[in-house]
C-alpha cells in the first residue's frame, strides 16, 4: 500500500482520432511525459475526458497506461462516476489492471450532502485496496467535501491524499491544518500550484504538465527544496501557460495545444468541441511567448 504521492503528477489527455482513442498517440505522449520528468500519469480523469470514454475504452486506455510507464512512475487512475457502485467497479477493475492508487471525484449532479459524500469515497476505500485520492472540484461536481468530511475520510488507511481543485487558498490551509498529518493536499488546479505548495501542499495534478511537463516538475521540485525564489520565478514563467489552458472549459485548449505540438489530433467527443479560428491562433502564440511551441 505504501505509495509517494507528490511532485507534478500529470491529469494525460485521451488522444482521438476518427472518433476512436489513439493508443499509439497516447503512449507516445506518456513516454514523452516520463522522459520529461513527470513524477506520475493519471489517466481517465477530467482531462482524460472519462465522462465521454466507454467502460471499454477506460479499461483500455488505463492498461495501455500501466504498460507504457512501466513501473517507472506511479499511475493514479480516475475512476470516478455519481454511482457509488459504479465507481467501486470500476476501482476493482483498475486494480486488476495494475494501478497504483485511484482519483475518485466527488460525485457529480446528484449534489449528495456531507454524510452522502463521506459514504461515497468511504465504500470505495473499504472495498478496494488501494491508495485512494479524494477529488474535491465543486466547480464541475456542485458539492465541496468540507473540512470535517476530510478529517473522518483521513482515518480511513486507504484514504491518503486529496486533490483540491477549489482555487480556495484559505480552504486548501484549513485542510492542511485539520488533515495534513494525515492527507496529502494536491493542487488541482495549475495556477494555485504555487501558493498551495507554499503552505505545505506535497504537488500537483496538472493539465499544463501535458504540455510542459519539465517546468511543472521544477516548480515541485524547487518548493520541496524550499528553493522559494527559483519557485516563485518558475510559477510567473508558467502563469501565461495557466491562463491559456483554462481559456475554454478543460481539456479544450490543452488538446488544442497538444495538437499543434505535434502529439495528437484536435478531436474531442461531443459536447465538447474543437479550438478554432481566432481563439487557436491566440493559444498559438501564448505557446510560441512560453516557449512550448518552437
Amino acid at each position: 500500500m505504501s505509495i509517494t504521492l507528490e511532485g507534478a503528477l500529470v491529469a494525460i489527455a485521451t488522444p482521438f482520432q476518427d472518433g476512436a482513442v489513439d493508443y499509439d498517440a497516447l503512449r507516445r505522449l506518456i513516454e514523452h511525459l516520463v522522459e520529461e520528468g513527470s513524477d506520475g500519469l493519471v489517466p481517465c480523469g477530467t482531462t482524460g475526458e472519462s465522462a465521454t470514454l466507454t467502460k471499454d475504452e477506460q479499461e483500455k486506455v488505463i492498461r495501455a497506461t500501466i504498460e507504457q510507464v512501466n513501473g517507472r512512475v506511479p499511475v493514479i487512475a480516475g475512476v470516478g462516476t455519481n454511482n457509488t457502485a459504479a465507481t467501486v467497479e470500476n476501482a476493482k477493475r483498475a486494480k486488476e489492471l495494475g494501478a497504483d492508487a485511484l482519483l475518485v471525484v466527488a460525485p457529480p449532479y446528484n449534489k449528495p450532502n456531507q454524510e452522502g459524500l463521506f459514504r461515497h469515497f468511504w465504500s470505495v476505500a473499504e472495498t478496494v485496496a488501494l491508495p485512494q485520492v479524494v477529488y474535491n472540484v465543486p466547480g464541475r461536481t456542485s458539492c465541496r467535501v468540507e473540512i470535517g468530511t476530510l478529517a473522518r475520510l483521513a482515518a480511513h488507511p486507504h484514504i491518503v491524499a486529496v486533490k483540491d481543485a477549489t482555487g480556495d487558498m484559505v480552504f486548501g490551509s484549513q485542510t492542511l491544518e485539520a488533515c495534513g498529518d494525515n492527507l496529502t493536499l494536491l493542487s488541482g488546479d495549475d495556477g494555485t500550484t504555487f501558493p498551495l505548495l507554499a503552505l505545505g501542499a506535497q504537488g500537483c495534478i496538472s493539465v499544463v504538465g501535458n504540455i510542459a511537463p519539465r517546468l511543472m516538475s521544477d516548480l515541485c521540485r524547487a518548493c520541496k527544496e524550499a528553493r522559494w525564489t527559483d519557485a516563485r520565478q518558475l510559477h510567473y514563467k508558467v502563469l501565461p501557460l495557466f491562463r491559456a489552458m483554462f481559456s475554454d472549459s478543460n481539456p479544450i485548449p490543452v488538446k488544442a495545444a497538444l495538437s499543434l505540438m505535434g502529439f495528437m489530433k484536435n478531436e474531442l467527443r461531443l459536447p465538447l468541441v474543437p479550438m478554432n479560428g481566432a481563439a487557436l491562433e491566440t493559444l498559438a502564440r501564448s505557446l510560441e511567448i512560453a516557449g512550448v511551441l518552437k
